[in-house]
């Protein structure tokens, strides 16, 4: 059973903040996206995430912005 990029992308993120999921594997499943397939939005949120994850902040601001790119994903802001 297959699922849309944005259930996938609601489910990792689900579990990087359940800590289920480490900064890597997080990642690793954010480039595995087709951005084409989301909507605007939630492409720029991605971006912006995956910058967050590069630029290794600490958790604190990650998570703000994981919760933010999970909002954005769910809710099609």
């Amino acid at each position: 059973m297959s699922t849309s990029p944005d259930q996938h992308i609601v489910g990792v993120l689900s579990q990087w903040l359940a800590r289920h999921v480490d900064d890597e594997e997080l990642a690793r499943e954010l480039d595995s996206v087709d951005l084409s397939a989301l909507d605007e939005g939630a492409r720029e949120a991605l971006v912006e995430l995956r910058a967050e994850l590069d630029s290794a902040n600490g958790r604190g601001n990650l998570e703000m912005t994981v919760r933010e790119t999970l909002e954005a994903v769910a809710l099609g802001a």
